[in-house]
């Protein structure tokens, strides 16, 4: 598997991987502004042949209050099922996370995940260090609950600048 940063022409192939996958879909238009945004934030999985198997959406939380610290924000990550358990998810993470914290200097990361949502649960939580920030009732479009979820990237010695 090919992991790397996403280009324009990704663009249909993520948005096929979310609508297979997940019951939260977004316009080309969204994916495009977070490509041009924030180019260095986001991945695809490619398999064998070019087609994107996974990918991982993000971008700089650009509403910060005055007095907080700079941080990314995972928007969306997805995997096709015949591709799962094969450690994509956490190789798109840790890419998003390494460039939120080299390339913008972000001091954490933060997402939402369904409370249902075991599998990831457990990635977040168990592999990758998040914490439980807080539950947001009714986030979802479809009024389940979310957990807010933060990783601290200054505890993994990653955050190459300040600001």
């Amino acid at each position: 598997m090919n992991v790397r940063t996403i280009r324009v022409d990704d663009l249909t192939g993520m948005q096929a991987c979310n609508l297979q996958n997940l019951p939260e879909n977004y316009t080309i238009r969204y994916y495009l502004y977070h490509a041009m945004t924030w180019p260095s934030l986001s991945f695809v999985a490619e398999d064998h042949k070019g087609r994107i198997v996974g990918y991982i959406l993000a971008k700089m939380e650009e509403d910060a209050g005055k007095g907080e610290e700079l941080h990314g924000h995972v928007t969306s990550i997805s995997v096709l099922r015949s591709y799962r358990r094969l450690g994509l998810a956490k190789k798109l993470m840790e890419q998003s996370q390494k460039a939120m914290a080299t390339i913008y200097g972000a001091s954490f990361v933060s997402l939402h995940v369904r409370k249902s949502n075991r599998a990831a649960l457990n990635l977040y939580r168990d592999t990758l260090g998040f914490t439980l920030k807080a539950t947001e009732s009714k986030y979802y479009a479809d009024g389940e609950d979310a957990y807010a979820m933060h990783l601290s990237l200054k505890d993994q010695g990653t955050v190459a600048r300040t600001n």
